[in-house]
């Protein structure tokens, strides 16, 4: 029996104790894997998402389900677009997506969203920006490293 799980939430919320975290994942995946491919991506969240006030939309891609809860004034083409380049940004950055890419590298993951949206707004959505600056990023966290691990030799031949 296939089960869904969270693999990014860019606004975790300490109230929200891990078994109804795991019950919105169960019907959530249980909500958007039944559905038939020709019907259209977005439908109204369930209770436990927030009711008609919220709506799912997702993009299935091959095994994955990207899905977005977001409220009613949302559009819906607007949030499939912003998928799409997620997907296509995540492609990019790890060279063909999968499922554990996006559990071993979470960090990763958040650091690619973070470029797109921050507080609600959509940042960016030019996948070659967003990639120049997670390239940015990269290199300056692999400087940090090399720094700290010169640091750790020297130390270690006096």
């Amino acid at each position: 029996k296939p089960a869904g799980h969270l693999a990014l939430d860019s606004h975790p919320r300490p109230w929200l104790v891990e078994d109804t975290q795991q019950q919105i994942i169960r019907e959530t995946f249980h909500l958007v894997s039944k559905r038939d491919e020709n019907v259209c991506n977005f439908l109204e969240g369930g209770l436990l998402i927030g009711g008609s006030d919220n709506k799912l939309i997702y993009r299935h891609y091959a095994t994955l389900y990207f899905v977005f809860c977001v409220d009613s004034s949302e559009s819906e083409l607007g949030i499939l677009d912003l998928i799409q380049v997620f997907v296509e940004t995540l492609d990019k950055c790890f060279e063909n997506v999968c499922e554990l890419d996006l559990i071993f590298h979470v960090d990763k993951v958040h650091n690619i969203l973070a470029e797109m949206v921050m507080g609600g707004m959509v940042l960016e959505t030019n996948m070659n920006e967003i990639v120049t600056q997670i390239d940015a990023q990269n290199k300056l966290e692999k400087s940090e490293f090399d720094t700290i691990l010169a640091h750790l030799n020297y130390g270690n031949k006096r």
